[in-house]
């Protein structure tokens, strides 16, 4: 047998890796989707674009929560006005 399968309790072989038994999470423990977000609807924040995502928007960062914002390129100093704030991500725009 291949080192990347091993065999759970009915005998089936499953890939190394997956946890779909969800018997690893440990109780009380959160997602970070959860936890309260850094920025809000409405929030005007200056922010280094980081990188450019595959969409062509740019990506920031606010204390490690990702900010999608549009028509900005990598490198750039903006000034951001939030517009959706998602449990992962939020949109901004660039302000004129």
């Amino acid at each position: 047998m291949s080192d990347e399968y091993e065999r759970n309790e009915e005998g089936r072989d499953r890939a190394r890796g997956d946890r779909s038994d969800r018997g690893d999470r440990r109780p009380g423990m959160k997602p970070n989707y959860f936890l309260p977000k850094p920025v809000k609807v409405g929030d005007e924040l200056d922010l280094t674009i980081e990188a450019t995502a595959s969409k062509g928007d740019g990506i920031a960062k606010k204390d490690g929560y990702v900010v999608f914002v549009k028509d900005a390129k990598q490198g750039e100093a903006v000034k951001v006005k939030i517009t959706e704030v998602r449990a992962r991500f939020a949109i901004g725009e660039i302000m004129k």
